[in-house]
């Protein structure tokens, strides 16, 4: 049995640099109800997805209630329990309630935050190979350097949450 739904599509979102984050030309994905969750495992349950399409660098926790992005690698973020109000973007961004079953891809460079959560907010977050994570906070010093990080970081071979012919791959060039 497939943890994901068969005809699953991720919702594309480019979000413009609003001078103090980069954002990426390269869409940001959401998956909404992508993953069947083990409800006794959940977390497991999207750890054993990522890790089998080569999403391998994994953590567990909850989204920071502070405007950061990654600036040398892509993030995927699977919400294995809970609901929260991420803003995806940025200040200029989008708000979205992404909650149990939902996945995020954030393309390197793009801003993200936690607004509010229910307290059982659970995340399982993933990295394809690649440099270790850094967070960075949006100011004008990180933002040109950013600039110059961000074209560098290799396109995933993958989609974390539908392999080698997952959308991710056809849009992300």
């Amino acid at each position: 049995m497939s943890v994901v739904s068969a005809d699953v599509e991720p919702v594309p979102t480019v979000f413009e640099d609003d001078g103090l984050v980069p954002n990426n030309p390269m869409p940001f994905l959401i998956y909404k109800g992508a993953v069947a969750l083990d409800r006794g495992h959940p977390e497991k349950t999207i750890e054993g997805l990522f890790g089998a399409n080569g999403w391998g660098e994994m953590w567990r926790n909850g989204v920071y209630d502070y405007l950061h992005y990654h600036a040398t690698v892509h993030e995927a973020l699977g919400v294995a329990r809970g609901h929260a109000r991420v803003r995806f973007g940025g200040d200029k961004g989008e708000v979205l309630e992404i909650k149990a079953g939902d996945v995020a891809i954030l393309p390197a460079g793009t801003g993200h935050q936690c607004l509010s959560a229910s307290h059982d907010f659970s995340v399982v977050g993933a990295y394809p190979p690649g440099p270790k994570m850094q967070i960075t906070r949006p100011t004008t010093e990180n933002h040109a350097k950013a600039l110059k990080t961000i074209p560098q970081v290799k396109l995933p071979q993958t989609d974390p949450v539908m392999g080698a012919d997952g959308p991710l791959v056809r849009l992300w060039k």
